[in-house]
């Protein structure tokens, strides 16, 4: 989703900078295509690890100044398809990650949640302390919660946290969703574009 095409290019971006870098995902959803230039460097290293499995993690985290949190299950359309997808993948994992930390004692992060959070707001454009609605994703509310956890290990254990609440985007490593299926329809004909819904969403 937008945090794996942010991931591709922070990493190739914080390499630049020259510093080490070390990713770690399952690629369950990620392609480690994308990773090309970063893996020529000498100063990135990725490990294959599924975040779900908490023990042994604070081991990749020995030494490390920042942990820019961006893995998740992404898949807001059919998260009633599978509900315990959501709790797992976004919501244990960034418990885990936190707990990992807390261990390991890395005391920054910066996690990508998602303009999801805001559901069906009446406020639009919408800002940042705009009140939350009802949830209208499974995916959304897994992302409140790991805000939540976030920002109470950061109260209890010293962490200083960054939280980013990301909305569709398009680049050319993103490979979903509905702005990447607009682009997708106008390059096949860019005289039509077929829109979901009633045509007077916002």
């Amino acid at each position: 989703g937008a945090a794996g095409f942010i991931g591709s290019n922070l990493v190739d971006r914080l390499l630049e900078l020259g510093y080490r870098v070390t990713g770690v995902d399952n690629l369950s959803t990620g392609q480690i295509e994308f990773l090309e230039t970063a893996i020529r460097n000498n100063k990135f290293q990725f490990i294959t690890y599924d975040l779900f499995k908490q023990q042994g993690l604070e081991i990749y985290m020995k030494d490390v100044d920042t942990i820019f949190h961006l893995a998740a299950n992404a898949d807001v359309r059919f998260g009633a398809n599978h509900p315990r997808k959501d709790l797992e993948q976004n919501t244990i994992v960034t418990y885990n990650v936190l707990e990992a930390m807390r261990m390991s004692g890395v005391r920054k992060i910066v996690f990508s949640s998602t303009g999801s959070v805001y559901g069906d707001t009446d406020t639009i454009p919408t800002p940042e302390n705009a009140p939350f609605p009802l949830q209208t994703s499974l995916y959304g509310a897994s992302k409140i919660a790991s805000e939540g956890l976030i920002t109470a290990y950061s109260q209890a254990f010293g962490i200083k946290s960054w939280i980013f609440r990301f909305v569709s985007i398009l680049g050319e490593r993103y490979t979903h969703g509905h702005v990447f299926d607009f682009y997708e329809q106008l390059v096949q004909d860019p005289t039509k574009l077929r829109v979901l819904g009633n045509g007077k969403q916002r």
